[in-house]
Formats: structure tokens, C-alpha cells, sequence
């Protein structure tokens, strides 16, 4: 008589499929410092820098995930929205990855998604948390919105300044999502890149605002302003501009 059919068990989902464990909770111990800050690693290497606008009174602020793109730092990744960071009190959190780009882009979801994780956990044990959104440029866009649909649950929106794709394991929630992109782009070209992927967000029921811009492969002032209102306002429209 032959063994019983052992029934199929779904692996737990984990960082090798983008999930990431963190979620916000009340300050462990609340930290009352603003401005540039720095997460060092146990060797003293560079995990990630952080900015939180003053004053840290414990309103709550609006965390974004900011993601840089290849060869790039968290520093550039800082940038894209430092300049409005203090008026709408965004507590910007940029990691490093630990390649040259992100996990998925080299070899598969994994070590940045675990940093992460480590990174998000250190930021929530000090500031109070209210919303979480991610966001990046070229591959940090990729990168963004690829962990912000799998980990929806988590993220309300994720913003993508010139994407190449979006390629999440596994979807949770229904973040909005935010896509520009240059018209004369020679680095990741529109028409294979945000004009094949917006279409398709939408066909699978995503809010997305998608604004072309002439331009190549950059974040004009005019795209963060944008971008900045679309995040404030609440937006569920879809639309192109």
C-alpha cells in the first residue's frame, strides 16, 4: 500500500520574496535629534543616513524610504526630496545597498531587503511613525516599486522617478503609486520602461499618476513638486500629465 500523498505546503514568505518583517510601533525611546544622521553597521560601515525635520516633539511624522540608484548613495537618494522634507515634515530614511544596485537587480530579493528591515526597525525605535512610503530613481525606482507592491501591507505609496520595471514575487495591499519619466531618456528609454509599465499597474487595479516630462534621465524641481502635492493630497485618481 503506498504512502499517503504528502499534502503541497506554500514556503513562508519571506526576504527572498521582498517581505519585509518591520512595522511601525511606538518609540522605544524617543530621540530628540534632527537634521543629517547616520546608521553605521557593526564594522562602522555606512547602513544609511537619515533626516528628520525639527522639531522632534512627537507629532508624527511621515516616513519615506528613499532608494538611490545604481553606483549611486544615500546621499543622492536624500536629495531627491530633502529640499521640501521640513515644510511637509517627511522623515527621510535612505539606505546603502549592499552591492553596487539592489538585491533583485543582481541576484534576487535577500540582503537589501534584510537591511532594510534592520535600518526601518532602528529609525521606528526612536521617531513616532504615521505613514510609510518608498520611493527612488532608475534602479532605486525599480527597486521601490517592486518592494512597495509586495510589501503594500506596509507602504501607502510608492513613488518612481524613472523606472526600468517592477517586478514584485508577491503583492500585498494596493499602495498608489506615483511614476514620472523623461521623454528623451537614453538611459532606461521610456517607451520599454514607465510606458509598458504604468498600463499594466493599471490593468491590475493600481491608482496611478503618471507625468511624462521633456527631459532625459533626471527629477526636474517641477516632478518632486508634484510628486510632493500627489503625497500630501491623497490623490486616488489615476491619471497622465
Amino acid at each position: 500500500m503506498s504512502e499517503p500523498a504528502l499534502p503541497h505546503v506554500q514556503p513562508e514568505e519571506n526576504s527572498r520574496h521582498g517581505r519585509l518583517s518591520v512595522r511601525p510601533y511606538p518609540p522605544v525611546s524617543a530621540d530628540a535629534r534632527t537634521g543629517l544622521l547616520t546608521q553605521d553597521g557593526p564594522t562602522g560601515e555606512l547602513l544609511a543616513l537619515t533626516y528628520a525635520p525639527t522639531p522632534a516633539n512627537g507629532r508624527p511624522y511621515r516616513l519615506v524610504l528613499l532608494l538611490h540608484g545604481a553606483g549611486g548613495s544615500p546621499r543622492q537618494a536624500l536629495d531627491l526630496l530633502l529640499p521640501v522634507a521640513d515644510e511637509h515634515r517627511l522623515l527621510l530614511v535612505a539606505p546603502k545597498s549592499t552591492a553596487s544596485t539592489w538585491d533583485l537587480i543582481i541576484d534576487g530579493f535577500g540582503p537589501d531587503v534584510r537591511r532594510i528591515d534592520r535600518v526601518l526597525e532602528r529609525v521606528f525605535d526612536s521617531y513616532p511613525v504615521s505613514r510609510i512610503m518608498v520611493g527612488g530613481f532608475s534602479d532605486g525606482a525599480s527597486y521601490a516599486l517592486s518592494l512597495g507592491l509586495t510589501n503594500g501591507d506596509l507602504f501607502d505609496a510608492v513613488i518612481a522617478f524613472s523606472p526600468g520595471f517592477a517586478a514584485p514575487l508577491v503583492t500585498h495591499g494596493q499602495p498608489r503609486v506615483f511614476v514620472s519619466h523623461g521623454t528623451n531618456d537614453r538611459v532606461l528609454p521610456i517607451d520599454p520602461c514607465s510606458r509598458r509599465v504604468v498600463p499594466r499597474l493599471q490593468t491590475l487595479g493600481y491608482s496611478v499618476t503618471y507625468q511624462e516630462f521633456d527631459g532625459g534621465h533626471e527629477v526636474p524641481v517641477a516632478v518632486v513638486e508634484h510628486a510632493t502635492g500627489w503625497l500630501r493630497s491623497g490623490d486616488t485618481s489615476n491619471g497622465v500629465t
